[in-house]
């Protein structure tokens, strides 16, 4: 396989600052180069997504982690508008929830999901679960062109 040579751009969306935390250190231990960007309910990712606001400067990210139980705009809601947009809808979606309710599977994925994973209860286990990401997502899946490799 070959190496990432670019650094990755990772959104998590997630309300709870002791997973937070816990994602951010597993991140750091990766070998993987990374930046971890964090928004804490479901109107500041879309406006992160979307470059908005305070956001405008921000990179457009690679893989975004989305919790489905968040304030103001829940997971589903922003998965939803994500699917449904044309400059987002490339961007890749894993879904790491509390939830392992088959209609919130089955929703989800309806919705456009790339990927569904209850969040262990375990510390370990949850650092594992993103560690296990991580390694999926930038070293065997081949994700589209960021817009500055795109360009001619």
């Amino acid at each position: 396989m070959m190496p990432i040579t670019r650094i990755i751009e990772i959104l998590l969306v997630e309300d709870n600052p002791a997973e937070v935390d816990l994602a951010r250190e597993t991140l750091e231990l990766a070998k993987i180069r990374n930046n971890l960007h964090v928004t804490m309910d479901g109107v500041q990712a879309l406006r992160f997504l979307r470059r908005e606001g305070e956001y405008a400067a921000m990179p457009r990210p690679d893989l975004v982690l989305l919790d489905l139980n968040l304030p103001r705009k829940d997971g589903r809601e922003v998965l939803r508008e994500i699917k449904g947009d044309a400059n987002l809808r490339s961007i890749p979606v894993v879904v790491l929830t509390s939830s392992s309710a088959e209609r919130d599977v089955v929703k989800t994925y309806s919705l456009g999901a790339n990927c569904y994973i209850t969040k262990p209860v375990d510390l370990q286990q949850f650092s594992d679960v993103v560690k296990s990401i991580e390694d999926f997502w930038f070293v065997v899946v081949k994700l589209p062109p960021t817009e500055a490799q795109s360009s001619p």
